[in-house]
């Protein structure tokens, strides 16, 4: 499977868009195509989503970032949410995810420098009776500690 380009032609981009235009509440259905085609939302689709939406870009990245599901880079080839729900941080999540990022020398939202993962917040996986968990791609992995997240990693290739 190729990675997805990072940067869309112009005809592409208008024609992804153009394709929303007339619907009713058009820019989010815009931005999950853009963020399934790109792995996320390029700055070059901000002018024309802007002018053919006649919105501004303060109101389109108002939109971009306060879901957190959209990204303004592209994620590494893995995504590791780590939950911070109560559930998890009573249990030892919050030890655990600090070693991680510390492992990893990330801030969350980060990316490892050979683009394996990119660590994400979560707020609840639903696996609250096998705290703490994490995620990684569409895997949920309860009961996780600093030896489990070793090997999620390396399987990971961090």
């Amino acid at each position: 499977m190729q990675p997805p380009a990072s940067t869309p032609s112009g005809e592409e981009l208008h024609a992804l868009v153009s394709a929303h235009a007339e619907r009713e509440g058009p820019l989010l259905p815009i931005l999950h195509d853009l963020q399934d085609r790109f792995g996320h939302i390029p700055e070059a689709s901000h002018k024309p989503i802007c002018d053919i939406l006649n919105i501004s870009r303060a109101e389109l990245h108002g939109v971009i970032s306060f879901y957190h599901d959209f990204r303004e880079a592209p994620a590494g080839r893995h995504v590791l949410k780590v939950c911070r729900a109560e559930s998890c941080q009573s249990v030892g999540g919050g030890t655990v995810a600090e070693a991680l990022l510390a492992k990893l020398g990330l801030e969350w939202h980060g990316t490892t420098t050979n683009g394996a993962v990119t660590v994400e917040p979560v707020y609840c996986l639903g696996l609250c009776a096998c705290a703490p968990a994490v995620m990684i791609d569409d895997r949920v992995i309860g009961r996780v500690d600093e030896a489990k997240l070793d090997k999620v990693l390396a399987e990971a290739g961090a």
